[in-house]
């Protein structure tokens, strides 16, 4: 299920052979001039009509909090909160989530007076203003978050929600079996205490070794800090995940669309 900002499917309401009277009736009062339910639904990659129709005749759609079980309950989605089995979906033609797998030595910003590369570079010609959330140093690649949802950019990169990173690191080898409880238990650094959450050794031959770490910090240069003074300053770094999004296979400097349930996860991981 793909959850597209552009190329989405247009939902002005303007079939009118969907019965209205389909389902059990409920209190939620319809919005004048709205659309219905079912093909805000299926717009936003929930399913067929038909199988969003179920969804809400099965009592799993909630608008504004309220469950609904009418096909044909009108609705705003450009203001009103739609969940489905609890799950926020993106209701807005006009919002975008990309996951882009950043290339190293790709500054982290939209453009730059030094002409260096920056991600627009990697965007085409989408039209919209995207936000980055969060940044990877100048040299570190992997998974960046883009939008075009102020609210959700602020509340994935805020330290507040603690939304976990996790990074691979080609860092000297052989590592010693109690790093990952000295990373647990706390780095000293210039600016504070700062605390892995996971740490193991995926491979380690000769003088070198490829670990993974996962924090929910997101000050400068964190990893590489932490790392360095515990005696194995990083190589390559990689993020791999951002809360509930993986990298998977996206290759070096491409995009791809978040999904619908993706996204739902991203809201219940900032509390929307």
């Amino acid at each position: 299920m793909n959850a597209r900002g552009r190329n989405r499917p247009d939902i002005k309401d303007e079939d009118e052979d969907w019965d209205d009277a389909g389902g059990e009736r409920d209190d939620l009062t319809d919005v004048p001039g709205g659309v219905r339910l079912q093909k805000v639904l299926a717009a936003a990659g929930v399913g067929s009509r038909r199988h969003c129709e179920e969804l809400i005749g099965a009592g799993r759609v909630e608008v504004d909090g309220q469950t609904v079980r009418r096909f044909g309950a009108r609705v705003d989605p450009e203001h009103q909160v739609i969940r489905v089995d609890g799950k926020r979906i993106p209701s807005r033609q006009d919002v975008v989530y990309l996951a882009f797998n950043k290339p190293p030595k790709v500054l982290t910003a939209m453009s730059d007076d030094r002409g260096r590369r920056t991600i627009t570079d990697f965007l085409g010609d989408r039209a919209e203003r995207l936000f980055h959330v969060g940044r990877l140093d100048y040299d570190t690649e992997g998974l960046m978050l883009l939008t075009n949802d102020g609210e959700l950019a602020h509340r994935l990169a805020h330290p507040s929600y603690e939304v976990a990173k996790t990074y691979l690191a080609d860092v000297p080898g052989p590592v010693p079996r109690d790093l990952g409880r000295r990373l647990a238990t706390g780095i000293e650094l210039d600016d504070g205490v700062a605390v892995a959450d996971r740490f193991r050794v995926l491979e380690q031959a000769g003088s070198r070794a490829l670990v993974e770490i996962t924090l929910h910090e997101g000050r400068k240069h964190i990893v590489r800090r932490m790392l360095a003074e515990v005696g194995h300053p990083v190589g390559r770094l990689v993020r791999t995940t951002v809360g509930p999004i993986k990298l998977g296979s996206l290759r070096p400097g491409a995009t791809r669309d978040l999904t619908t349930k993706e996204i739902g996860e991203l809201y219940v991981a900032v509390g929307l």
